[in-house]
């Protein structure tokens, strides 16, 4: 047989992805990692979930009137972590994500847990000055350190306020954390509920970065640290699309666990809001 008549064969990555990375304006990586998870561990393997899973939506977004081919994205697949190195992961990211923004295309994570926000952040921090980070999520995320180790996906947002700023933070969703987490909150006045609450940030560069725990349990069961009263798919859907006017360098959607929701409707779900993400890119 020859070469020609073989196939067709699945595809592995993610629907709409073109072949090669050059003629990419937006380059998605898959993040499996879930070293410093702190209640139920699984989120890395949320990347190889996914991509099959995005085949399952359509192409075309009637919200946004576009075509996934539209976007120019590549998936560059997911990068290999030598487990149990927290810091050697993290420089990983890092050193791929500088690559990404020093070729002039936007960064988009795929987690694992959230953490590794932090390491893509700081490489797009040294591409884009003026950066300011959008933050949807659950839980605060600012604490000073996590059981004395200040390298944890409870405290991502504490060391990414370090770096940007805590004034040039908005967080949409938050409803669980310490008191002296939403006290700094309220110093830096960096929860927000209103659409117009954010507009202080659109005349800078944004890295958004969505915890899919932001959504209420009842819609997405499938992650580590579920946390009822939370937003619902389509008020998610509406901050992304509001956020389409917004200079975004690059972005990550984190936390999906997908083992803990049988129906596969959570790895859906995240599919879904990726889509968005890659709609506003």
């Amino acid at each position: 047989m020859s070469e020609s008549r073989l196939g067709p064969f699945l595809q592995r990555n993610w629907i709409g992805s073109l072949d090669n990375y050059t003629d990419a304006a937006i380059v998605m990586v898959g993040l499996p990692f879930d070293g410093t998870c702190s209640y139920r561990p699984g989120s890395r393997f949320a990347p190889e979930r996914l991509r099959p899973s995005s085949w399952g939506l359509e192409d075309y977004s009637p919200v946004y009137d576009r075509h996934l081919d539209d976007v120019k994205f590549y998936d560059a697949g997911e990068l290999e972590f030598p487990l149990g190195n927290t810091v050697k992961s993290l420089d990983l990211i890092e050193q791929n994500a500088r690559i990404i923004f020093n070729d002039d295309k936007k960064f988009l994570g795929i987690g694992g847990e959230h953490l590794v926000t932090l390491p893509a952040l700081k490489a797009c921090k040294e591409k884009y000055n003026d950066l300011a980070v959008i933050h949807f999520d659950a839980h605060t995320d600012l604490r000073e350190d996590y059981l004395g180790e200040k390298l944890s996906h409870a405290s991502v947002m504490r060391r990414i306020g370090e770096i940007v700023g805590f004034e040039n933070i908005k967080q949409i969703g938050i409803r669980s954390g310490l008191k002296e987490e939403f006290e700094l909150m309220k110093k830096y006045n960096t929860l927000a509920k209103n659409f117009s609450d954010i507009d202080i940030l659109k005349n800078k560069k944004i890295f958004l970065t969505i915890d899919v725990d932001v959504l209420d349990p009842s819609v997405l069961p499938g992650t580590g640290t579920p946390e009822p009263d939370g937003l619902l798919y389509r008020e998610l859907a509406q901050w992304i699309h509001y956020l389409k006017d917004f200079d975004i360098a690059g972005a990550d959607v984190v936390e999906l666990a997908p083992d803990y929701d049988n129906s596969g409707v959570s790895t859906a779900v995240v599919s879904k809001i990726i889509r968005d993400v890659l709609m506003i890119l």
